[in-house]
Protein backbone atom coordinates (compact mmCIF):
# COMPACT_ATOMS: atom_id res chain seq x y z
CA UNK A 1 0.00 0.00 0.00
CA UNK A 2 2.74 2.43 0.92
CA UNK A 3 4.75 1.99 -2.48
CA UNK A 4 1.50 3.02 -4.73
CA UNK A 5 0.82 6.45 -2.69
CA UNK A 6 -0.21 8.45 -5.40
CA UNK A 7 -1.21 12.28 -4.82
CA UNK A 8 -4.45 13.14 -5.61
CA UNK A 9 -5.92 16.77 -5.82
CA UNK A 10 -9.89 17.48 -4.87
CA UNK A 11 -10.55 18.70 -8.30
CA UNK A 12 -10.19 15.56 -9.58
CA UNK A 13 -11.47 12.95 -6.81
CA UNK A 14 -14.94 15.33 -6.77
CA UNK A 15 -15.25 14.30 -10.71
CA UNK A 16 -15.75 10.44 -9.70
CA UNK A 17 -19.21 10.87 -8.50
CA UNK A 18 -21.33 8.11 -10.53
CA UNK A 19 -22.59 4.66 -9.99
CA UNK A 20 -20.20 3.40 -12.38
CA UNK A 21 -17.32 5.70 -11.25
CA UNK A 22 -16.95 6.18 -7.10
CA UNK A 23 -14.19 7.55 -5.18
CA UNK A 24 -14.28 9.05 -1.72
CA UNK A 25 -11.73 10.54 0.36
CA UNK A 26 -11.73 9.19 4.39
CA UNK A 27 -9.21 9.78 6.72
CA UNK A 28 -6.70 11.80 3.72
CA UNK A 29 -7.06 8.96 1.53
CA UNK A 30 -8.55 8.47 -1.28
CA UNK A 31 -10.39 4.90 -2.22
CA UNK A 32 -11.95 4.08 -5.24
CA UNK A 33 -15.37 1.86 -4.11
CA UNK A 34 -16.46 1.17 -7.54
CA UNK A 35 -16.21 -2.13 -7.40
CA UNK A 36 -18.42 -2.11 -3.85
CA UNK A 37 -21.37 -0.76 -4.87
CA UNK A 38 -23.27 -3.30 -5.56
CA UNK A 39 -22.03 -5.22 -2.08
CA UNK A 40 -22.41 -2.16 0.41
CA UNK A 41 -24.80 -2.83 2.96
CA UNK A 42 -26.46 0.64 3.56
CA UNK A 43 -26.49 0.81 -0.82
CA UNK A 44 -25.13 3.17 -3.39
CA UNK A 45 -26.69 5.77 -2.30
CA UNK A 46 -25.10 6.64 0.68
CA UNK A 47 -21.73 5.95 -1.13
CA UNK A 48 -22.84 8.16 -3.62
CA UNK A 49 -24.22 10.67 -0.94
CA UNK A 50 -20.30 10.75 0.80
CA UNK A 51 -18.65 12.09 -2.47
CA UNK A 52 -17.17 15.45 -3.85
CA UNK A 53 -15.82 15.98 -0.07
CA UNK A 54 -14.62 14.56 2.85
CA UNK A 55 -16.65 11.42 3.66
CA UNK A 56 -14.48 10.98 6.97
CA UNK A 57 -17.27 11.92 8.83
CA UNK A 58 -20.08 10.04 7.61
CA UNK A 59 -17.41 7.10 7.87
CA UNK A 60 -16.94 7.16 11.61
CA UNK A 61 -20.85 8.49 12.06
CA UNK A 62 -21.63 4.71 11.04
CA UNK A 63 -19.72 2.80 12.95
CA UNK A 64 -18.19 0.54 10.52
CA UNK A 65 -16.94 -2.82 11.53
CA UNK A 66 -13.18 -3.99 12.22
CA UNK A 67 -13.26 -6.37 8.81
CA UNK A 68 -15.04 -2.93 7.22
CA UNK A 69 -12.23 -1.17 7.68
CA UNK A 70 -9.44 -3.99 6.70
CA UNK A 71 -11.47 -4.39 3.57
CA UNK A 72 -10.71 -0.78 2.88
CA UNK A 73 -7.54 -1.45 2.38
CA UNK A 74 -8.28 -2.89 -1.12
CA UNK A 75 -9.82 -0.07 -2.27
CA UNK A 76 -7.10 2.11 -1.86
CA UNK A 77 -5.65 3.99 -4.87
CA UNK A 78 -3.67 7.00 -3.05
CA UNK A 79 -3.59 9.89 -0.45
CA UNK A 80 -5.66 13.77 -1.04
CA UNK A 81 -3.48 17.04 -1.51
CA UNK A 82 -4.59 18.02 1.64
CA UNK A 83 -3.79 21.92 0.19
CA UNK A 84 -6.71 21.23 -2.72
CA UNK A 85 -9.54 20.54 -0.58
CA UNK A 86 -11.70 23.45 0.31
CA UNK A 87 -11.87 24.67 3.85
CA UNK A 88 -15.60 24.55 4.17
CA UNK A 89 -18.09 23.84 1.47
CA UNK A 90 -20.51 26.58 0.83
CA UNK A 91 -23.76 25.95 2.04
CA UNK A 92 -26.44 27.86 -0.67
CA UNK A 93 -29.97 28.11 0.41
CA UNK A 94 -32.92 26.66 -1.43
CA UNK A 95 -35.21 30.16 -3.39
CA UNK A 96 -37.79 30.51 -0.83
CA UNK A 97 -40.74 31.63 -3.01
CA UNK A 98 -41.05 35.99 -2.20
CA UNK A 99 -43.30 36.80 0.64
CA UNK A 100 -46.68 38.48 0.58
CA UNK A 101 -46.77 41.30 2.50
CA UNK A 102 -50.35 42.26 1.07
CA UNK A 103 -52.36 39.13 2.71
CA UNK A 104 -55.87 41.02 1.65
CA UNK A 105 -56.75 37.91 -0.63
CA UNK A 106 -55.63 35.76 1.88
CA UNK A 107 -57.55 36.91 4.38
CA UNK A 108 -60.87 37.21 2.39
CA UNK A 109 -60.53 33.60 0.97
CA UNK A 110 -60.13 32.41 4.79
CA UNK A 111 -62.92 34.41 5.83
CA UNK A 112 -65.43 33.12 2.95
CA UNK A 113 -64.54 29.82 4.34
CA UNK A 114 -65.49 30.27 7.06
CA UNK A 115 -68.93 32.41 6.37
CA UNK A 116 -69.85 30.92 3.55
CA UNK A 117 -70.86 27.20 5.25
CA UNK A 118 -72.26 29.39 7.98
CA UNK A 119 -74.55 31.33 5.50
CA UNK A 120 -75.90 27.99 4.20
CA UNK A 121 -76.43 26.45 7.79
CA UNK A 122 -78.49 29.58 8.39
CA UNK A 123 -80.56 29.58 5.53
CA UNK A 124 -81.08 25.68 5.77
CA UNK A 125 -82.50 26.17 9.50
CA UNK A 126 -84.71 29.27 8.39
CA UNK A 127 -86.08 27.06 5.38
CA UNK A 128 -86.92 24.32 7.78
CA UNK A 129 -88.51 26.49 10.22
CA UNK A 130 -90.69 28.57 7.87
CA UNK A 131 -91.41 25.66 6.05
CA UNK A 132 -92.43 22.95 9.13
CA UNK A 133 -95.67 22.88 9.16
CA UNK A 134 -97.71 23.05 12.63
Amino acid sequence: MASDRKLFKFEEVENHNKTKDCWLIIAGKVYDVTPFMDDHPGGDEVLLSATGKDATNDFEDVGHSDSAREMMDKYYIGEIDASTVPAKRTYIPPQQPNYNHDKTPEFIIKILQFLVPLLILGLAFAVRHYTKKE
